[in-house]
């Protein structure tokens, strides 16, 4: 997860919760010694995939094919996953960004724009070749990891390609990806991959509680089940004031078709004043994510259960007006909407009342 607060930045984070398997799996090719360049960590955003990356680099970083060559007293294995000490001199160089054999590749703030650069360029991926090229600065291995390779521009995917096909030795590759599908097949066959699972919600629970202990105990259910099993989606959603938005939402969701022109224009205003570019996009996330949640519940003849009061009901009645590749149809429009604005810099105002007229259409079957 991406946090103006640095110390919230998965380098600094030493638990990783739920996802055992992967950890396990890491290790078991670990100790084959037969170790892939590359690593594909696949799954929805927040739900650990930067941080297992970080946990993997400390890891290899801190010679652990070492520690873990040799079995404990009993014959148990020395190493049962890949934590390190938060007090170790690995751990605390990758935390502050000064180890030497670390390459982190993500999306940085423009200094002309002072705004979040929409991708990764080339220029990054090739120099984070030339580090793997060159010895490891403690005898070991060089790491990169890439957050995320989603935002590859066309040139720098390629370039991580070539990277792949011949890689340095002593070289590992993490590349956490929240798409998998979009990325190039290429990419993906030379890739080891591990896929992340969401997480249940007693987990996500666990984490959103220890991250924001003033929530309201009202706000603890409904900001898990906005979650979709990411315990960084719900920590955002809390920080962001997203169970508030949601509720804005389906508010509007419940009247269509009829839903007034004017309280979409004044819920526009607000998200297209300066400084709401988050709530917009936070916005857009929950209506997509309603919308997609729609279709596949649909799909299968499912109820859609209530996170704020009426959504079960409204969500009957569209499914009832209008069939699902219909909503499929709108979900598209929507990301691409979505995609277009922020990418684009567009009317945000202008890209809701686009979204909504296309629910209307298909609310009126």
């Amino acid at each position: 997860m991406t946090d103006t607060d640095d110390t919230r930045h998965p380098r600094h984070n030493p638990q990783l919760i739920g996802h055992s398997a992967a950890e396990q799996k890491f290790l078991s090719i670990w100790k084959s010694e037969r170790i892939p360049h590359g690593w594909l960590l696949t799954g929805p955003r927040g739900i650990g995939k930067a941080t297992l990356a970080f946990r993997i680099a400390r890891f290899v970083l801190s010679n652990g094919g070492d520690q873990a060559s040799s079995p404990g007293l009993f014959g148990e294995p020395a190493v049962p996953n890949l934590e390190l000490d938060e007090e170790s001199p690995v751990f605390r160089r990758i935390a502050s960004g000064g180890h030497a054999d670390l390459m982190t590749l993500e999306r940085t703030i423009n200094p002309d724009t002072n705004k979040m650069r929409s991708n990764i360029a080339v220029e990054n991926v090739r120099s984070a070749g030339d580090f793997l090229r060159l010895t490891a600065s403690e005898g070991g291995w060089r790491v990169v990891i890439i957050d995320s390779v989603d935002e590859l521009n066309v040139n720098a995917a390629n370039a991580l390609l070539k990277i792949l096909e011949e890689p340095p030795n002593n070289a590992l590759l993490l590349l956490v990806c929240h798409a998998p599908g979009r990325l190039l097949p290429t990419i993906r066959s030379r890739c080891c991959q591990m896929p992340l699972l969401p997480l249940p919600e007693t987990d996500v629970a666990s984490i959103l509680q220890s991250a924001s202990p003033d929530l309201p105990a009202g706000d603890l259910q409904p900001l898990c089940q906005l979650s979709d099993g990411s315990p960084g989606r719900a920590v955002a959603l809390a920080e962001e004031g997203g169970l508030e938005l949601y509720r804005e939402l389906v508010s509007l969701l419940v009247s269509l078709p009829n839903t007034e022109t004017s309280a979409i224009h004044s819920f526009g205003d607000r998200l297209a004043r300066r400084g709401a570019e988050d709530s917009f996009r936070l916005v857009t996330e929950l209506l997509s994510w309603w919308i997609s949640r729609l279709t596949r519940m649909g799909a299968r003849g499912l109820e859609i259960p209530n996170i704020v009061p009426e959504e079960e009901g409204c969500a009957a009645r569209l499914l009832a007006a209008t069939g699902v590749d219909h909503w499929l149809e709108v979900w598209e429009k929507v990301n691409t909407l979505a995609r277009q604005t922020d990418g684009l810099n567009l009317d945000k105002k202008q890209a809701l009342l686009n979204m909504f007229h296309a629910l209307k259409g298909a609310a009126t079957g």
